[in-house]
């Protein structure tokens, strides 16, 4: 990516949050507020897996890396925007604009990928548990990381190398608090049929396609739970899931209502307020949602909180 756009525009203007300046003081330090949350939530969760040797299991391993990725994208799009509302320059330079689109969509495609990836682990542990160790192995676990690092890295490279082909005429303010991809396409004076084509296309599919594998593995799921004689049995298989479950549906809620929702519907106040539940809610809750609903985690979370040996005797 060669960084330099064919008109020579050198930034962009952000739109904000808000177009009131009194409304974007407050939204300030409510957004400053859950980034804070957002990052001390999400290291917590990684120190206490880290040092919690029970906890070392291929369920946790993807939730660490659930944690970090969680972290990066928040961190991807509100450092900015926050450092914009303090020093009241509404600006992003175009090379800036590009690298935090490739970021975004990145953590974002991860945040999918892991999720799902996450399912699949609980789908062989409650439906195939005799098999667990061999078909979650640390190697397999490895080789699931890379292929989704790989995936998603090739697909965010992808619509940035597209972006860097076009023109931008003007100085054009972006509608968004981010560079996301269709509000910075709005501003090109060249053609984005292409660009539109694979939004659409690698846009879907980094989309459905981990959604449609979670609905699969929580299909089985569910049917393996039905199985189960005993209500005990059922309440301590569902309870194995719950968690990652709470997650999976404030991920794809807001995920869908921000992306998925008719523009003849959805207004760029809409759009907003979608993209900031999708980059700012949802990565502060899920530490709130594994913590509180897990009693390994929270077990784990007391002794770093309390400063006590993690290591058993």
């Amino acid at each position: 990516m060669d960084g330099e756009n064919h008109s020579g525009i050198s930034e962009f203007f952000l739109q904000g949050i808000s177009e009131s300046p009194e409304q974007q003081q407050l939204l300030f330090g409510i957004f400053l507020s859950m980034y804070l949350v957002t990052l001390t939530g999400n290291v917590l969760i990684i120190l206490a897996i880290g040092f919690d040797t029970h906890l070392h299991t291929p369920m946790y391993f993807f939730l660490v890396n659930l944690s970090f990725v969680d972290m990066g994208l928040t961190s991807s799009t509100v450092t900015k925007m926050l450092a914009n509302v303090q020093t009241r320059h509404y600006t992003i330079s175009y090379k800036g604009c590009l690298a935090q689109m490739y970021f975004f969509l990145m953590f974002g495609d991860l945040d999918s990928f892991f999720l799902a990836v996450m399912a699949y682990d609980r789908y062989v542990a409650i439906c195939r548990p005799l098999y667990y160790s061999t078909v979650m192995s640390p190697r397999v676990c490895a080789l699931l990381l890379a292929v989704c690092w790989v995936l998603t890295n090739i697909v965010a490279l992808t619509h940035t190398l597209l972006m860097a082909q076009l023109s931008f005429c003007v100085v054009g303010e972006i509608a968004h608090f981010f560079c996301d991809i269709l509000p910075v396409l709005k501003l090109s004076c060249s053609d984005t049929h292409i660009n539109e084509m694979m939004v659409f296309a690698l846009g879907g599919t980094v989309l459905i396609a981990p959604f449609i594998c979670i609905v699969i593995s929580y299909i089985h799921i569910v049917l393996a739970i039905l199985k189960v004689q005993t209500p005990g049995g059922r309440t301590k298989a569902f309870s194995t899931c719950s968690s990652h479950l709470c997650v999976v549906c404030v991920f794809y809620g807001t995920l869908f209502s921000a992306y998925l929702c008719p523009p003849s519907v959805a207004s760029e106040e809409k759009d907003i307020a979608a993209a900031a539940m999708y980059t700012v809610v949802t990565p502060m809750l899920n530490p709130f949602i594994y913590s509180l609903r897990n009693k390994d985690m929270k077990g784990a979370l007391k002794r770093l909180l309390s400063h006590r040996k993690f290591f058993p005797s």
